[in-house]
């Protein structure tokens, strides 16, 4: 398989949160705003990089009987230095994703794409995987907190979008809200498919 298809395969095909259903939990609380969505999918990009680098290079030199254990402590490794550069750099935004920072660690995408493919693959594939994957999974959750965030408070990255007259629809902020529209976005993702197909 060419590096492309590896690459666009994470940006449609298997979109980990529209088609592989992975990530669901970060997804749905935190997609509160687009730059929520950003910060959360830009973090999980930096790490699901730096963990498929580094599986990949040590891929032969681990023993089948504690493969997913190092694994995970490659991941909590980034996860811990992408967290400390978040809090010192963007303290809000750190804020505002409270506890889904450090259980980036938890994120079956990461664990997932290191145990299918950079522990197979070499380092320029699991790198362009990765890539893939990273910037699927964020332009899937900056649709979601950008249509919530549009919808549920009237304004995009924060610029009020209409005038005082709109009602914005509140239940979309609102956990309840995460469940709505991504069952409408899976929807309309599902529809794309079938028509591709049919």
């Amino acid at each position: 398989m060419s590096a492309w298809k590896i690459f666009i395969r994470g940006l449609w095909e298997e979109v980990p949160v529209f088609r592989l259903l992975l990530g669901l939990c970060p997804t749905l609380a935190v997609t509160t705003s687009l730059e929520n969505g950003l910060g959360m999918g830009l973090a999980t990009t930096s790490v699901l990089l730096g963990s498929n680098l580094v599986v990949s290079l040590i891929r032969k030199f681990i023993p089948n009987k504690i493969r997913i254990p190092s694994f995970i402590l490659v991941i909590a490794s980034f996860v811990t230095i992408v967290d400390l550069i978040m809090h010192g750099y963007t303290p809000e935004l750190h804020r505002a994703l409270g506890i889904f920072i450090p259980l980036i660690v938890v994120n079956c995408l990461i664990l997932g794409r290191a145990e299918a493919f950079a522990s197979k693959n070499s380092l320029g594939y699991s790198l362009v995987d990765a890539l893939g994957m990273g910037l699927g999974f964020t332009l899937a959750l900056c649709l979601l907190g950008g249509v919530r965030e549009i919808l549920g408070a009237g304004s995009l990255a924060g610029y009020i979008l209409f005038p005082e007259t709109f009602r914005p629809v509140l239940i979309l902020i609102l956990p309840p809200g995460g469940f709505i529209a991504y069952g409408l976005l899976l929807a309309g993702f599902n529809l794309i498919e079938n028509r591709k197909k049919g």
